[in-house]
């Protein structure tokens, strides 16, 4: 099994933090008790710019979650052909090899879901199975992947892709001056990226899927996901997360590694979520990991936001385009998310 192709897309409305901000300031006004606050948040999660569904003045008009949803299905099934077009370019995998397309997201929903509007956009072939999957938050990038290698495994002449699009942007509480909101306006972006996985027997490149774990951690439902009412997606965001990180990740990799006979000294690619500066320090104090370790993950942070499950598919991205690992590295891909739970998958170039 191997990744062939990875791609991303964005939104065309791109903005820096600087310009955001001034946009929540003016939008709240008074109604924000300590302004001074919002904009050290803003300066602290190591954003430069997002991009963003739609245009920032249009944001103030979004009054429902019905408006801000047809919105999200209409960006996401533009920028899932986008993403998944180039993929396949990139992998030179033709439409018809693929078997299976699992799309993972948890900014919106749609039945009919996205990707079977992609079916129709894209004429894809019409025995494709679809796997919708929804929940998994920051996950489900690294989980979609897992899962299209058990499928490839079992149908080694087909490839599967994972499409993740995620529009944070569109569940903006506009009334919610929460912590956790407060710091998802400085967070988070907008985007998608598309992932192949080709099994053993199509010609294809890229680093090869030797495993991968799921852990769940018990009782840990109240450290992030949604809070879910009339008004949409209200973001639950706890403290804890680097806690988390610190406390089980380690052990979680090295756990992960030893079933395979490494070590983490073994690994010289990480691809890890960008979850946030607390959450990639946590990550990188919990793996003892070297200065620099994570640069790609930092880099796309800064350019882009946290992209929620897209996030760990915009690193891959990166270190495939412009940090491509010697033949032989093996590399690490992680992300955690809602339940609280960790996706790990190992990979060698």
């Amino acid at each position: 099994m191997k990744i062939a192709g990875v791609a991303s897309a964005f939104p065309k409305y791109e903005y820096s933090q600087e310009t955001l901000l001034k946009a929540f300031l003016a939008h709240w006004g008074v109604r924000l008790e300590n302004p001074h606050f919002l904009e050290r948040l803003h300066n602290r999660v190591g954003v430069e710019t997002r991009h963003i569904a739609l245009p920032i003045e249009e944001y103030p008009g979004l009054t429902s979650w019905g408006t801000a949803n047809n919105h999200w299905i209409r960006v996401a099934v533009d920028l899932s052909e986008e993403c998944l077009g180039t993929a396949l370019e990139r992998a030179g995998l033709e439409k018809s090899d693929l078997g299976a397309i699992f799309f993972v997201s948890v900014t919106g929903i749609a039945s009919p879901s996205v990707e079977a509007r992609l079916m129709n956009r894209m004429r894809l072939p019409v025995n494709l199975k679809r796997i919708p999957i929804f929940g998994l938050g920051c996950l489900a990038g690294a989980a979609g992947i897992a899962r299209a290698a058990d499928y490839v495994k079992a149908f080694p002449e087909q490839a599967a892709a994972v499409i993740s699009v995620e529009l944070c942007s569109l569940t903006l509480q506009q009334d919610d001056f929460s912590m956790a909101n407060l710091i998802s306006t400085g967070l988070f972006g907008d985007g998608a990226a598309a992932v192949l996985v080709s099994g053993d027997r199509l010609p294809t490149g890229g680093p090869r899927i030797l495993a991968t774990k799921s852990v769940f951690y018990p009782d840990t439902e109240h450290v992030m996901g949604w809070d879910i009412s009339e008004k949409g997606f209200k973001i639950v965001l706890s403290r804890e997360v680097p806690e988390v990180v610190e406390t089980h990740l380690a052990g979680d990799v090295d756990a992960f590694l030893a079933e395979h006979g490494l070590g983490r000294a073994d690994i010289g690619c990480f691809v890890i979520h960008t979850g946030g500066p607390k959450v990639l320090e946590a990550t990188q104090k919990a793996l003892q990991l070297p200065d620099g370790a994570l640069d790609a993950s930092w880099d796309c942070l800064r350019r882009m936001g946290n992209l929620s499950s897209a996030s760990v598919l915009c690193v891959l991205e990166e270190i495939q385009l412009r940090r491509t690992p010697a033949p032989g590295t093996w590399g690490l891909l992680a992300a955690m998310g809602p339940a609280f739970c960790s996706e790990l998958v190992l990979l060698r170039w």
